[in-house]
């Protein structure tokens, strides 16, 4: 009989094991976290990481990180996912695709899901591409400016002072010039990229000059505009006249490669590829604000963090988790070691492992130092083919296919007849 009800002891403490081993299973929520690769370096390894410290941290919630490419690939396999009744519970988009989201009713309003303390501790100039109205719809996460890198080194052989960059367009030039060697075949001065974000480019040309080529609310454009047209010409310029840059179309992916191995002085690019510049530079360089025309400008560029609608409450509850964790100050702050991206959060500049960083490697804060002159990337309804129409137009202008007046204007009307359906 003991023997009978000692077996029955047993069966039943291996069927309430069985049951908890269930429910624990049960209680572990899945979110999916698409995220693109768009700069040098091995993001996707630290992204990696920081889903496996998170998980550490919170068994119960198991994070699926997908990479989808580029930003526009990975765009494309977000709305596919979306389309299909399959949303993610999270993506890191463009800060500059948050009007096509809101048309498509897609994301949600994170207002109510965090308070206002945190919302302020980001940037203003990362906030504005965040929101619409008193409305935050995303997150500021891997986020960037365009900056001048120089190559102190070229710098002190061309007779130029490494600790003096170009300040304006006219020192910009000089610089250029004695930088350029045997017109460009061993060593040109200057290279801005022309492909995929030649967008960007100009719209820092124009921020130099006067203001930016859209407006806040997204639908209207101006890229037609004196300041805009007076930026392209000096954009074309640079190679047709002043014969520092080369001339046509100067791949985005290869202008680095172009600064590491010296093909050229100075390049225009992206802060989130600091690091992978600083890893890989074998020689003395420097960053810095980008010169300036009648002032300081840059715009911001970048990708923020984005949940989508249609996901359960405890999904929700998980992905407003992981937001929290990956924007964490100390987070924050490693990232922007880690990448070369700024540093989203005031706060981030404020953790001892930063301020260690930036005191050691100062070129790490130029990029946040030039927030006070930034202003919103390009960003409208329509926003890939308004993106499109101004892209192609810059591309027909400095590959001699079309001239500035022309192209700017041609530009304009096309982008007014897409933006149409949205004026009030």
């Amino acid at each position: 009989m003991k023997k009978k009800l000692l077996l029955l002891f047993t069966v039943l403490i291996v069927l309430l094991a069985a049951c908890n081993s269930g429910d624990t299973k049960e209680k572990v929520t899945e979110i999916d976290f698409y995220f693109p690769v768009a700069v040098g370096g091995d993001v996707a390894k630290i992204v990696d990481n920081l889903v496996a410290d998170f998980e550490k941290e919170n068994p119960d919630i198991k994070v699926n990180a997908r990479y989808g490419g580029s930003y526009s690939e990975t765009m494309t396999q977000v709305m596919a996912a979306v389309q299909g009744g399959n949303p993610p519970e999270l993506a890191v988009l463009f800060s500059i695709d948050l009007f096509t989201l809101l048309e498509n009713d897609v994301i949600e309003d994170l207002t109510p899901l965090f308070d206002e303390k945190y919302f302020d501790d980001f940037y203003d100039a990362f906030m504005a591409n965040s929101s619409v109205g008193d409305k935050v719809y995303s997150l500021p996460f891997q986020r960037s400016t365009i900056v001048l890198y120089y190559n102190k080194d070229a710098y002190k052989k061309a007779g130029l002072d490494p600790e003096a960059p170009p300040k304006t367009w006219e020192e910009l030039v000089e610089y250029s010039k004695k930088l350029t060697v045997n017109g460009g075949k061993d060593q040109w001065g200057l290279e801005i990229p022309s492909t995929g974000y030649q967008y960007w480019m100009l719209q820092a040309l124009a921020l130099q000059t006067k203001e930016n080529i859209m407006s806040e609310d997204g639908k209207k454009t101006f890229f037609n505009a004196p300041h805009a047209k007076e930026a392209m010409q000096f954009y074309v310029d640079l190679s047709k006249k002043h014969k520092v840059m080369p001339e046509g179309t100067i791949e985005w992916a290869t202008v680095p490669s172009d600064f590491l191995s010296g093909r050229t002085a100075m390049m225009y690019h992206t802060t989130g590829n600091l690091t992978n510049v600083k890893t890989n530079a074998e020689f003395d360089f420097g960053v810095s604000y980008l010169p300036a025309n009648n002032q300081y400008g840059s715009p911001t560029g970048g990708g923020n963090v984005y949940m989508f609608k249609g996901i359960p409450k405890e999904n929700k509850e998980a992905a407003v988790k992981f937001m929290k964790f990956l924007t964490d100050p100390d987070r924050v702050a490693q990232w922007s070691i880690d990448t070369g991206y700024v540093a989203t959060r005031k706060s981030a500049y404020e953790t001892d492992k930063l301020k260690e960083y930036v005191k050691d490697f100062p070129q790490a804060v130029t990029a946040r130092e030039q927030l006070e002159y930034t202003d919103s990337e390009l960003a409208t309804y329509q926003n890939g083919e308004v993106q499109k129409i101004f892209n192609d137009a810059i591309q027909a202008i400095l590959t001699g296919k079309s001239t500035v007046d022309q192209s700017l204007d041609k530009a304009q009307k096309d982008a007014e007849k897409v933006l149409e359906p949205f004026q009030d």
